[in-house]
């Protein structure tokens, strides 16, 4: 039987099957030994084949080939990865400028990742309402940033409602994951945009401005046009997964088309004589925040953060 895996809550799965029942499910004993290195073999928006046991549950039994996902390095130092989420038409990273703030290193990481398994991302700069005109320029100049490379920003206040019925077009007919930091207001504003969800809030803490975890599991919600939104719980840091360090500049577009005319086909883009990739940055063709974000990484990748994949 096939089924969509609409719910992870780590010990069991929710699969939503073609026929439209749902069911419980946990995975066989043998299904984790497969070369699967990673803290959930079976993410939300995986299409697999289960069989029904005579308790009502079921077993998963087979994992359909993904289009794509998103991954992070795992938090669990025995494991490999996280797939956050599976066969995506798209993502939109909820980000802040303050209350609290999101880095841009956090962001560029984010994009890179999702560049490298073909997820297109959007940003949505969320609490619009709350910030100081200082921070509303900030925004006004991430989203320009931004923009000029090729990815789309949306300003919303889940609060007020400003915004949401663009972003909530933007939801019908595709699998979106939501995904950010804790505290950005993800579950307000899915609660905005899918009325009668009721996704959790919770509340900044004021200790450290920083969000507290709300949702602590991945879940999918139907939307209005045939579409789905992914909720998943708030990340604390975006570690890359399975990256050669020649490959990180190819994951940030304007480096990659710049590259292209560096003198040497291997350049890192850090010391080489004849780097097109630093001649642009200092002529403000790429953004200096961008440049550090990649050499940031560059530097995880040296000081082996990154784990290889399986």
């Amino acid at each position: 039987m096939r089924g969509l895996v609409i719910k992870n809550t780590g010990s069991w799965y929710l699969v939503r099957t073609d026929e439209g029942q749902e069911v419980e499910c946990k995975i066989k004993g043998n299904f984790r030994l497969k070369g699967i290195r990673s803290t959930n073999p079976v993410a939300v928006g995986d299409y697999v084949q289960i069989v029904l046991n005579t308790e009502g549950t079921a077993f998963i039994t087979e994992i359909e080939d993904r289009k794509n996902y998103i991954i992070r390095r795992a938090s669990n130092l025995s494991k490999q990865s996280h797939i956050i989420a599976a066969n995506l038409d798209q993502s939109l990273l909820v980000v802040t400028v303050n209350y609290p703030e999101t880095t841009t290193v956090f962001i560029d990481r984010f994009l890179a990742s999702a560049e490298a398994y073909r997820v297109p991302v959007k940003l949505v700069f969320n609490k619009t309402d709350r910030y100081s005109d200082e921070e509303t320029s900030y925004l006004e100049a991430l989203c320009h940033l931004y923009e000029t490379i090729g990815y789309a920003c949306f300003k919303v206040s889940a609060r007020t409602g400003e915004g949401v019925d663009v972003l909530r077009e933007e939801l019908k007919g595709r699998v979106t994951l939501f995904s950010g930091h804790s505290g950005v207001g993800k579950s307000t504003l899915i609660n905005a945009l899918l009325p009668g969800v009721a996704a959790r809030t919770g509340e900044i803490s004021s200790v450290h401005n920083k969000g507290m975890h709300t949702t602590t599991f991945s879940e999918m919600f139907p939307v209005p046009g045939e579409g789905y939104l992914i909720d998943t719980p708030g990340i604390k840091g975006f570690g890359t997964f399975d990256m050669e360090q020649e490959e990180i500049g190819h994951y940030f577009p304007e480096i990659f088309r710049t590259s292209a005319d560096c003198r040497y086909g291997n350049c890192t883009h850090r010391h080489e004589p004849g780097c097109a990739v630093r001649q642009a940055v200092e002529q403000h063709l790429i953004s200096e925040s961008r440049y550090a974000s990649y050499l940031n990484m560059l530097e995880d990748k040296q000081e082996g953060k990154y784990r290889s994949g399986y």
